[in-house]
């Protein structure tokens, strides 16, 4: 709080002096956002600069009533900033051209439950990796849809395809993803197992 009314009140004189109060309070959380989208570190961190040079350079058009809060004024320059960087590299990562798994999804509603409950029991870091991991279109409509809560209709507008690709996306996303926790799970039980074996 204190950066944000000293920034839009009491306007520190130089760029540099606004870019590190900006930067210390919230690259951290930014960057988080980043990675998850980019994949790794060194294409989020270049994501991040380019979006708070946008935050810089557009911050006297920031506007308290029209645009909501600062920090939700921010993020949509990020995410516009991650969107933009998603559709420039989309060819080159083969954003739309994937191997499709044969696998099916069980109900959805007896999916989404199994998947909560094995993520709850891995590491909060490993399931983020995880994520990080997924080939490039099904990681950005997956994180689009559970972080950002865009709709299927909002996800296929900005990435320029169909609601079904959105859709198709989002369940070869899980059905990725509930593999490898199933795998880690069993890796994990398997450890304690023979942690429990080594104590007796």
């Amino acid at each position: 709080m204190i950066a944000q009314k000293q920034i839009l009140t009491d306007r520190p004189k130089s760029a540099i002096e606004i870019t590190e109060l900006l930067y210390e309070k919230h690259a951290p959380g930014f960057l988080s956002m980043c990675i998850r989208y980019c994949g790794n570190i060194k294409d989020a961190e270049d994501v991040l600069q380019d979006g708070f040079i946008k935050i810089i350079k557009n911050l006297s058009n920031f506007k308290t009533r029209k645009d909501g809060s600062f920090e939700g004024w921010m993020k949509r320059i990020v995410m516009n900033t991650i969107l933009n960087y998603i559709r420039d590299h989309a060819r080159e990562k083969r954003f739309l051209d994937i191997e499709v798994f044969t696998d099916r999804l069980a109900d959805q509603k007896e999916e989404e439950t199994h998947f909560e409950e094995l993520a709850n029991k891995i590491d909060t870091d490993e399931v983020m990796n995880m994520i990080c991991e997924l080939p490039c279109g099904y990681r950005t409509v997956f994180n689009l849809y559970v972080f950002e809560s865009y709709s299927h209709q909002e996800i296929a507008k900005e990435l320029g395809f169909s609601e079904s690709t959105s859709k198709s996306q989002l369940s070869k996303a899980r059905a990725l993803l509930r593999k490898r926790l199933d795998q880690a799970y069993f890796n994990q039980l398997a450890h304690d197992g023979k942690a429990e074996s080594h104590c007796r």
